[in-house]
């Protein structure tokens, strides 16, 4: 059985690393912010993080959809197109949504 110092200690000890471990990013903002990799990252992590979780959810929709995956490609489709011809990134995601909603409700490509 373990004492109860022994327990009491090895709280400790994880609650310390777990609050540097948080503290960490705070604490090397100045740097990380300066750093070419972190710069580069910066500009192409987000996109890529939603393009991954865009083909994620596409594949994952497409496969439950009974009619094929017209109703996905049909809505990303449309958000491409109006955002590269509006550049209103609240415009094309609504318009793409209420499509995509409307295709999957429907009879014909949903």
């Amino acid at each position: 059985m373990i004492s109860t110092s022994h327990a009491l200690g090895a709280l400790a000890a994880m609650a310390l690393v777990t609050f540097g471990l948080r503290a960490l990013p705070f604490l090397a903002a100045r740097f990380l912010q300066r750093h070419p990799a972190v710069q580069r990252l910066g500009r192409f992590l987000p996109l890529a993080i939603m393009t991954l979780l865009l083909l994620h959810t596409l594949a994952g929709s497409a496969r439950q959809n009974p009619s094929g995956p017209w109703a996905e490609l049909v809505a990303v489709a449309t958000v491409v197109t109006l955002q590269w011809w509006r550049r209103q990134a609240l415009l094309s995601i609504l318009a793409g949504t209420a499509l995509y909603v409307l295709l999957r409700n429907s009879t014909g490509l949903g």
